[in-house]
C-alpha cells in the first residue's frame, strides 16, 4: 500500500514537472520573437505588456467627424533589444515584433469625446479592445517590404490565440505608402524612435 502511494506521488510529481517545463518552454519560445502554429498562423505574443511601452497615439471619433479609422488609443510595445537596435541602426532587426493594443476611450462628457478628470478635461483609456501585431521577416514577408501584419481581434478580451497574415490591402499598403522610408513603421508618433530620448 505504501509502495503504490509512493509511486502515485512520484508519477503525479513527474506529470506536474513535465507540464511546468512544457509551458515554460512554450512561453520562452514566443515571448522572444514571433512563434507560429503548425498551420502557419502567428501565435498571440506573450508578456508584451512587460516590453518597452513606446507610445499611445490617439485619433478619437470626436476629432474625426465620428468616423476615425482607429478611434482607440494605440498602446504600442517593443522588446528592449529591438528598440536599442533601431535607435542604434535606424532599422529593426529580423524577428522584431511590434504589438499595438487598442484601448477604448473613457465615457465622454463632451461632443469631442473628452471627459472630465481630476487633472482637467481630456482623454483617458477605459478597456482594452483589440490587438494588432507586425513582425519583421524579410524572407517570409518579402511581398510586403519584409513585414507581416496580423490582427488578433478588434474586440474586448480575450483575443484570438492565433492570427493569419492580413492581406496587403488591409495594412501593408498604407505602411508602404507612408512609412516605407522608416522601416514600415510610423516612427513619427514615437519620440523614442525619433531619437528624442
Amino acid at each position: 500500500m505504501k509502495r503504490s502511494a509512493a509511486i502515485c506521488i512520484i508519477l503525479t510529481a513527474m506529470v506536474v514537472l513535465s507540464l511546468y517545463f512544457t509551458r515554460a518552454k512554450a512561453h520562452a519560445a514566443h515571448s522572444d520573437g514571433p512563434s507560429y502554429a503548425a498551420d502557419g498562423k502567428l501565435l498571440l505574443p506573450v508578456g508584451y505588456r512587460k516590453w518597452v511601452f513606446i507610445g499611445a497615439p490617439l485619433t478619437p471619433n470626436g476629432l474625426n467627424g465620428g468616423k476615425a479609422g482607429f478611434p482607440e488609443y494605440h498602446h504600442v510595445y517593443l522588446q528592449e533589444k529591438n528598440l536599442e537596435a533601431y535607435q542604434r541602426d535606424g532599422i529593426f532587426p529580423e524577428g522584431t515584433v511590434i504589438v499595438k493594443e487598442l484601448a477604448l476611450l473613457r465615457k465622454s462628457d463632451y461632443p469631442d469625446g473628452s471627459s472630465d478628470s481630476a487633472s482637467g478635461r481630456g482623454f483617458g483609456a477605459a478597456v482594452f479592445n483589440g490587438l494588432d501585431v507586425t513582425v519583421k521577416d524579410s524572407k517570409r514577408y518579402e511581398k510586403t517590404n519584409g513585414w507581416g501584419f496580423f490582427n488578433f481581434g478588434h474586440h474586448a478580451l480575450p483575443y484570438e490565440a492565433t492570427s493569419k497574415e492580413a492581406s496587403e490591402a488591409e495594412c501593408a499598403s498604407c505602411h508602404k505608402a507612408g512609412a516605407a522610408k522608416t522601416d514600415m513603421t510610423w516612427v513619427g508618433f514615437y519620440p523614442v524612435l525619433r531619437g528624442n530620448n
